[in-house]
């Protein structure tokens, strides 16, 4: 069975960074396609970022670009969201996901977290 954990979130200041980690276990990780997914009270999940399973591509959406990278360590089975310059509206839940079939742009992902919070505030 394939599961992924989150770590990594917290309260920070606007202008600050954070990293996010996610650790993948039961599973082929140097296959996936991994994601980074996000969602605030009350709004729909928002695609953040995807990586490939040799990490040589990757994917942001816009609102994230040139602010957050994401990376992946396949020796030890981790993805990775670097954070900065974070903003009041970031703040969200941040999930981690995995897709199977090494799609990239990924289709659909199979595996998710649970999810860390961040929170971005003054």
């Amino acid at each position: 069975q394939v599961q992924l954990v989150e770590s990594g979130g917290g309260l920070v200041q606007p202008g600050d960074s954070l990293r996010l980690s996610c650790a993948v276990s039961g599973g082929t990780f140097s296959s996936y396609t991994m994601g980074w997914f996000r969602q605030a009270p009350g709004k729909e999940r928002e695609f953040v970022s995807a990586i490939s399973w040799s990490g040589r591509s990757t994917d942001y959406g816009d609102s994230v670009k040139g602010r957050f990278t994401i990376s992946r360590d396949n020796a030890e089975n981790k993805v990775y969201l670097q954070m900065n310059s974070l903003q009041p509206e970031d703040t969200a839940v941040y999930v981690c996901a995995a897709e199977d079939k090494a799609h990239f742009p990924p289709s659909e992902f199979d595996y998710w977290g649970q999810g860390t919070q961040v929170t971005v505030s003054s």
